[in-house]
């Protein structure tokens, strides 16, 4: 009979293990009697008593000293972080006047416009031309009738498996980016005059993204609940939004994740202006 198989190598039994089956006790056990047998006594108590309090001495002059440290650099650290917080204030307090300042002196120049073109009907159809071309750019303030859609995570996020509500980082969400780029869809759709996410109007260039667990608009956070206004024909703007497919994928993913999702019509809503941003290259295209 051929035993072949006993020629085999096998893989070696390692030390450890082996030494765990066979060894039951601990290596500490013999040497200590190895110890006594010759002679030879473990540290003295007193001995241990000394190193014990050594240690203890070190250990609490090095937490001295790190506590002594922290609190010296304690006022400085509140100084600090008052000086940023009154710069922060004075800088926004300062933006406030100067927005406050632009929206006066565009006023004016509104104005003056309009009195030096008053009797002259070329001057007049210009100045029309370039007031639509400013509300088409969002480049003025919008107040009128219309509606406002809200969407609001829920206070109590579930544990969303499902690939759909998702973002393209792996990051999972509730209310997505593309929910509300939906919705700021259908009101153009419904024949919406202006739209805003927030405090910040859509316009040409801007986006609706989100970075992370951050939603952007134009590259400015915006926190939930997303209030979304749009300015125009309510009764209209509403029938087009109930039946869009933006309506349709809101209402399940309410009944599904708990998210707020709800309409209310307004008599007047005050939208701002977005962000103007200069022109470097244009070309005119004709009607085709």
């Amino acid at each position: 009979m051929s035993r072949r198989w006993e020629q085999i190598p096998r893989n070696p039994v390692p030390s450890l293990l082996k030494s765990l089956l066979e060894d039951h006790l601990d290596p500490g056990y013999a040497a200590a009697a190895a110890d006594r047998a010759a002679g030879r006594t473990a540290s003295s108590p007193t001995r241990t008593r000394v190193w014990l309090v050594i240690g203890s001495v070190l250990a609490g002059l090095v937490l001295g000293v790190a506590y002594a440290e922290n609190a010296d650099r304690e006022p400085g650290a509140d100084q600090a972080r008052a000086e940023i917080l009154d710069s922060m204030r004075t800088s926004d307090e300062r933006i406030a006047t100067l927005v406050t300042r632009r929206d006066e002196l565009a006023g004016t120049v509104e104005q003056r416009s309009a009195e030096l073109v008053a009797h002259d009907a070329r001057g007049a159809a210009t100045l029309d031309e370039l007031r639509a071309a400013q509300l088409a750019a969002a480049a003025v303030p919008v107040d009128g009738p219309g509606i406002t859609v809200t969407l609001s995570d829920p206070s109590a996020r579930p544990n969303l498996s499902d690939s759909s509500v998702r973002d393209d980082t792996g990051t999972t969400a509730t209310v997505l980016d593309r929910d509300l780029q939906a919705v700021v869809n259908a009101l153009w759709a419904g024949g919406a005059e202006a739209v805003s996410v927030g405090d910040v109007r859509i316009g040409p260039g801007v986006t609706i993204r989100q970075a992370g667990g951050a939603m952007l608009v134009d590259n400015r956070p915006v926190f939930s609940p997303y209030v979304v206004s749009a300015v125009g024909p309510r009764s209209r703007m509403q029938t087009d939004f109930v039946v869009s497919d933006a309506y349709l994928r809101l209402s399940g993913i309410k009944q599904l994740y708990g998210v707020g999702f709800t309409i209310a019509e307004s008599d007047e809503l005050e939208l701002p202006a977005a962000t103007v941003r200069t022109v470097e290259s244009a070309r005119e295209v004709g009607n085709r």
